[in-house]
């Protein structure tokens, strides 16, 4: 090729490759677009290439997606801002395709784009490509124009401000639902950038339009605007036209809106603010508590102890804790789950006595609950009830189920339980551990899953540190080493592992005087994953133990286990060899 051609050459590649029928060589040539526009120059970019690809807007939605992506950081490539509006053309195109994640990143890199440019260039350029694609034929251009608005009006003169207005009304209206679902999609957004005056009369009139709407699709998108549109109100407006709205939304004829102001409630009800929140909006959370579809009794469940805080727990005890009892005997597993999720928190709301009176016959009935994602959820937050109650009052009652709850035949659960007990453990203080959940802890050491052995190894040195060496010398260590003869070689390992846990914990005496003559006797195991796993052990232990004894009793042994007939033991007692040098 001569030297004449030679600044030709990458776009002449990237066309070819464009062409091509290979889809994989056509998105690399596009994910190396701004490769090519530092090669070409910022003049060339904006008069060879960026035409080129306003032509290219029928490729593989893979490829428009990536082209959509790469063209919103392009503008350092064709000159800085004030060549900005040159990007504009070959999105616009983006924005009517049929894909929907193309037309969303074109939107985009348009608001990207549009947020960097000039004034001038956004009244001149931006506002008639928002307005092109409001009026466009396909419904596809109208519904990513409601994504622009609020990046074109604040730079509008009066004028344009106005016709603007008019357009999003017009799209709130449009014939197609897709459209009226982003134009209540992105209400919220233009709205923040409308002045008062019209926000209370224009916006207003648009988003009453949108709660009224015959598609429930749109109709529970205008449930998030509740929100948006009272943080942009005043007080008394926001009650006055915001708080009907939700309070109709919570009695929709369709589960999907009340659904949706179950989910949205807890911003629902700061938007409102407290007092309308407690005289209004307390019937309306009470109806979706009781609600025939279990999907909103599930969202309103969720919610029942964010919702509790807004309330004095005198209104909470009155009105929504009839509801919980009722929700804890509820015929759907996922409704009692996602209260049991949430319940616990309602204990520092309401108290101590109201708490023990109340609550604490819930929380029993979800413990002992037949599914067990249920007694998980429950499992999990006792330590918020402890700081209510007690310790007395929490061993006493919810302890038994704890213990029974420890046998589960759900390994998940019994994993739950594990990992509450060293928390349980420190708030019982050691005589009650010890005659209650001890036993369990050394049970666990032996279960069918290795999940529960490995977090039950975890537990007994968590335990230790809780209570200290000299307890877990009397408690933990002779029960821990009279398993290691376990005729089970996976029992035999849980031993190894909890004793590597357990050295650091014990010290360098015990370490010596105790736990190393079980782990030199058990490197002569007749099965090599106990044996390897012993070499990993002394390995852990030797910054433990004096150099002494290093020479004297792990190097012999690992040097033995080095000519072992297993590779693997081999592998692992060269590795810990390594260490002792």
């Amino acid at each position: 090729m001569s030297v004449i051609d030679e600044p030709l050459y990458p776009i002449a590649v990237l066309i070819d490759e464009l062409k091509n029928e290979d889809i994989q060589l056509r998105l690399n040539s596009i994910l190396r677009l701004s490769t090519i526009a530092r090669a070409l120059g910022e003049e060339r970019t904006r008069k060879e290439l960026i035409p080129f690809l306003s032509e290219n807007n029928d490729d593989d939605d893979e490829v428009l997606l990536a082209m959509a992506k790469e063209l919103g950081v392009f503008i350092p490539y064709v000159g800085g801002v004030e060549h900005a509006r040159v990007l504009l053309p070959p999105l616009e195109g983006l924005c009517s395709v049929e894909e929907t994640c193309v037309r969303e990143k074109a939107v985009e890199s348009l608001c990207r784009i549009g947020s960097q440019m000039r004034e001038s260039d956004l009244v001149e350029s931006f506002i008639p490509l928002v307005k092109r694609l409001a009026a466009g034929e396909w419904f596809t251009a109208r519904v990513s124009s409601c994504g622009l608005f609020h990046i074109a009006y604040p730079s509008a003169p009066e004028p344009l401000k106005n016709e603007l207005r008019t357009i999003y009304s017009q799209l709130c209206q449009d014939d197609m639902p897709m459209v009226r679902r982003a134009a209540a999609t992105n209400l919220g957004k233009f709205a923040a950038t409308i002045e008062q005056p019209h926000l209370k009369t224009d916006i207003m009139s648009m988003f009453e339009t949108l709660t009224q709407d015959d598609q429930d699709s749109v109709r529970l998108l205008a449930v998030e605007d509740c929100a948006a549109l009272g943080k942009l109100l005043e007080p008394k407006d926001c009650v006055a036209q915001i708080l009907p709205v939700i309070v109709n939304f919570a009695q929709d004829k369709s589960w999907r809106v009340r659904y949706m102001v179950a989910n949205q409630l807890y911003e629902l009800c700061e938007a409102v603010g407290p007092e309308a929140t407690r005289t209004d909006l307390v019937p309306a959370y009470v109806r979706l508590l009781r609600d025939n579809e279990a999907e909103v009794r599930i969202a309103a469940a969720g919610k029942v102890t964010k919702f509790c805080r807004i309330l004095s727990p005198e209104l909470a005890i009155q009105h929504i804790l009839p509801c919980v009892k009722e929700l804890a005997l509820d015929s759907s597993q996922h409704v009692r789950s996602a209260l049991a999720s949430v319940i616990m928190g309602m204990a520092p709301i309401l108290g101590k006595d109201a708490t023990i009176e109340q609550l604490l016959p819930v929380f029993l009935s979800l413990l002992k609950d037949e599914f067990p994602d249920v007694r998980l959820n429950i499992i999990s937050k006792l330590d918020q009830v402890n700081q209510v109650i007690g310790i007395d009052l929490l061993s006493q009652s919810l302890l038994p189920a704890i213990v029974e709850l420890a046998e589960d035949r759900h390994w998940r659960v019994r994993l739950a339980i594990i990992e509450y007990i060293p928390l349980l453990g420190s708030q019982l203080g050691v005589s009650f551990f010890d005659d209650k959940l001890g036993a369990l802890c050394m049970q666990w050491l032996k279960d069918k899953v290795y999940s529960i052995r490995d977090a039950a190894a975890n537990n007994v040195k968590r335990l230790a540190e809780e209570f200290g060496p000299t307890w877990a010398m009397e408690h933990i260590i002779p029960q821990v080493l009279d398993m290691i003869n376990d005729p089970h070689y996976l029992y035999r390992m849980t031993i190894i592992h909890a004793i590597s846990l357990l050295a650091p914990v014990m010290g360098s005496e015990i370490t010596c005087s105790k736990l190393l003559p079980i782990i030199i006797a058990a490197s002569k195991d007749r099965v090599p994953n106990v044996k390897f796993n012993v070499a990993k052990v002394l390995q852990s232990v030797i910054p433990i133990v004096e150099q002494s004894v290093v020479e004297n009793t792990i190097r012999p042994c690992l040097v033995e286990l080095s000519e072992d007939p297993d590779a693997d033991v081999r592998f692992f007692a060269n590795q810990a060899l390594q260490a002792t040098k």
